[in-house]
Order: structure tokens, then sequence, then C-alpha cells
């Protein structure tokens, strides 16, 4: 839905508010098991320096889960927390600085299930009105943040499948900004860049396994 506050945004980003909560969702569940929990991530769309792009942050080697991985900011809805929108601004301030003041939320998009995990996860877009300087906010939880740009994404050179060394396909991903994104976060990018109508055709044959330093820190026990 709209937020109420009914933002203004640039026009690059019509389509995908339109198309965004019809997005189709691989994975639902009717209800979360026991110990399972809600979550959101926040898909932060700005006008960078070069051109429009999208807030990733790099998860510390250091954690027990998912270690080492590009993502959206984001993480579990506390009790405080006043649903998915305001933890998803709350853990885009703590992990990369973003000043929830600056940002008009667009639209909240279908919530989608991680089985692995038992987390239903509502992602959140919004507009980055008035960008603030980004950091890691806690070197032990977020390794890097960066500002991608969307052309970089939509790059061809950029694309590829990955897989595990057992043969199983993981998904598809992307090369960028010095990171390996795949995983959830590159499921999630590939819808966001469809619905926006950033698609360009790439190479779907194109298939990498991960590579060992990746496998180390994500299939760690």
């Amino acid at each position: 839905m709209i937020d109420a506050a009914s933002p203004t945004y640039p026009a690059w980003l019509e389509r995908f508010v339109h198309e965004a909560p019809r997005m189709p969702v691989p994975d639902r569940a009717p209800s979360l098991g026991q110990g399972g929990r809600r979550a959101a991530v926040l898909i932060l769309f700005g006008d960078g320096p070069h051109g429009p792009d999208v807030l990733l942050t790099e998860r510390a080697a250091t954690l027990t889960k998912h270690a080492g991985q590009p993502a959206f900011p984001g993480g579990r809805i506390d009790p405080e927390d006043d649903g998915p929108v305001a933890a998803a601004l709350r853990e885009a301030q703590e992990e990369a600085g973003v000043v929830p003041a600056g940002v008009d939320v667009l639209v909240t998009l279908p919530e989608l299930y991680l089985s692995h995990s038992e987390h239903l996860v509502t992602p959140v877009a919004g507009w980055w009105r008035e960008p603030s300087e980004v950091a890691p906010g806690h070197p032990g939880e977020v390794a890097t943040v960066a500002r991608v740009p969307i052309a970089e994404l939509t790059d061809p050179a950029n694309r590829l499948t990955v897989r595990h060394p057992s043969g199983l396909r993981l998904g598809p991903a992307f090369r960028v900004g010095g990171m390996l994104v795949w995983g959830f976060t590159a499921g999630l990018l590939t819808a966001v860049i469809t619905a926006g109508g950033w698609e360009r055709p790439w190479d779907t044959g194109h298939v990498e396994d991960l590579p060992p330093d990746v496998l180390s820190l994500s299939f760690r026990s």
C-alpha cells in the first residue's frame, strides 16, 4: 500500500511503485511455526552520484548466520516497533546511519517466507528524499555500506546464476561494488528490477560455483 503521506518521488520510480504491491511471491506461509519471527528490510532508492541507486550492506564475517553476505538493511520486528515500516527504518539507521526523517516510504511489498530460517519478511520500499552520510553502524554486524547504481545491477556483464559445488542451483546473483550479491537479496533485487521495468537481457546460462570464501562463511555450522 502507498504511504498515507502521499510522498513525491522521481518519474523513474513510477512503474515500480505501481507494480510492486502485485509482485509475485514464490513461497508463502499461512502462519509461522514455533520460534518463527517476522522481519522487515528496507529497499532504499536514491539519486546518487552515478544515477539512481539502491542501498546495500555487507554483513560482518564474524556473524553466525549469513556471514559476509550483502543484504538490504533490516532485521527482526521488535515488540517496540510499530510494524514493519518502523522496523525497517530503525534497522537502516542502526546498520547504515540512514536518518529516517529523510526517507519517504513508498510502498510495502508482499511478505516473503524464508523457510530455512522460519522468517516472514516484509520488504519496505522508500525514496531517499534527503540522503544522509552512511557508514557501518556496528562493526560486529555490518562490514560495508554501499550505494549501488541500478545501472550496474542491470548491466548484463554483472549478472549470473550461482550454484553450490554439489551442482545445486542457488539462484540469480550480481557482481557489483566489489560484492557478490546472491541468495534472498539477489532474488528480491531481481523481482524489484522486473517491477521497475529496468530489466535488460542477460545470459541466464552463465552459471558459476560460489567462491570458496563465500562457501566457508555462508555454509559453516
